[in-house]
C-alpha cells in the first residue's frame, strides 16, 4: 500500500486562536505517537498569526484513516471544527 501524504494550510479565526494554540502541543504529541505516523509537523506562518501549514506522512490509507477518527473525537477536533482547511491528499 502506498503511504499518505497531506499537505495542508489552516485559517484560524482570531475567536479560535487562542483555544486551537492552547491544544495544538497536544495534538502534534498524539499524532506523532500514533503508529502509522511516519511524519508530522505544524509551522505557524511567520506573517500571519491565524495560518498554520501543516505536512503529515502515514504509511498507508488506512492508518491515515485512524489518526482521521482519533482527531474527530479529540479536544483538537473540537477546538478545530471551525477552521478554514486547504489541503491535498496524495499517495505515493
Amino acid at each position: 500500500m502506498p503511504k499518505v501524504i497531506l499537505r495542508e494550510h489552516i485559517i484560524v479565526s482570531d475567536a479560535d486562536l487562542v483555544k486551537v494554540q492552547s491544544e495544538l502541543a497536544t495534538h502534534i504529541a498524539l499524532t506523532r505517537a500514533e503508529a502509522g505516523c511516519l511524519v508530522f509537523k505544524v509551522r505557524a506562518d511567520a506573517f500571519n498569526m491565524n495560518k498554520f501549514t501543516v505536512y503529515e506522512e502515514f504509511v498507508n490509507q488506512d492508518a491515515f484513516l485512524q489518526h482521521q477518527l482519533r482527531v474527530k473525537q479529540s479536544s483538537w477536533g473540537q477546538v478545530t471544527k471551525d477552521v478554514q482547511r486547504h489541503y491535498q491528499i496524495t499517495n505515493q
